[in-house]
């Protein structure tokens, strides 16, 4: 008996592993081969290739294709018809199935509406990419990507927030979970919990709402 819930309309293959609690809506497509998570969402018209894994609480929003090679930690965000590609110089003459490049994506990253991945990159933790922004090379953890190509612009907080006005320390306080964040060997660290550790359950609702990039 499945431990998960899919629309009548998904197509679920035989092989795939799809965790507890775990929701697939409309022609959603899960290919065999496939890991999945507890707790994860995929909305309408989403599709997981094979060989792909994916982590827990993973939200995949409407048209989102997850090709082979691409790897999703836990907590994850993918936005709106995202895009996430597995061969940098495609073409239809030339098979390259066997070149298929890597992408991995780490625990608490964002990608926004349309944002398109450019394959064979590592999205570090609680990154976060902006709506029509292309990746094309490593994201740091925490650092806001915008533009394109994609730029550094910030650091975003794990609850989602811009940091701003560092102190005489460098520290930067998030604006809704209180925590402090600090450059530290050029890489941005959450100072009031540890980078394993999960978000606590008591801010897992939000309360406040996003200060606009201006």
């Amino acid at each position: 008996m499945k431990n998960y819930f899919a629309h009548t309309t998904a197509v679920i293959d035989e092989g795939a592993q799809v965790g507890t609690g775990t929701k697939i809506w409309h022609f959603a497509h899960i290919f065999g081969e496939t890991v999945i998570g507890e707790g994860c969402i995929f909305g309408q018209n989403t599709m997981v290739s094979s060989g792909v894994r994916i982590g827990k609480n993973v939200k995949v929003q409407n048209n989102v294709a997850i090709y082979t090679g691409t790897t999703i930690e836990d907590d994850v965000f993918l936005g709106p018809s995202c895009v996430l590609t597995n061969v940098t110089n495609p073409r239809s003459q030339v098979n390259r199935k066997s070149l298929y490049e890597e992408t991995l994506i780490k625990r608490g990253a964002t990608v926004g509406a349309n944002a398109t991945i450019v394959c064979g990159v590592t999205l570090g933790r609680y990154c976060f990419i902006a709506a029509g922004a292309v990746v094309t090379k490593d994201v740091p953890d925490y650092a806001l990507i915008t533009g394109v190509p994609g730029r550094r612009s910030g650091w975003m907080s794990r609850n989602g927030h811009l940091l701003r006005n560092p102190d005489s320390e460098g520290n930067m306080k998030c604006p809704e979970a209180g925590f402090m964040y600090r450059v530290i060997d050029n890489k941005m660290r959450c100072m009031d919990l540890d980078e394993e550790a999960p978000l606590p359950e008591s801010l897992s609702t939000g309360c406040v709402e996003y200060d606009s990039f201006k």
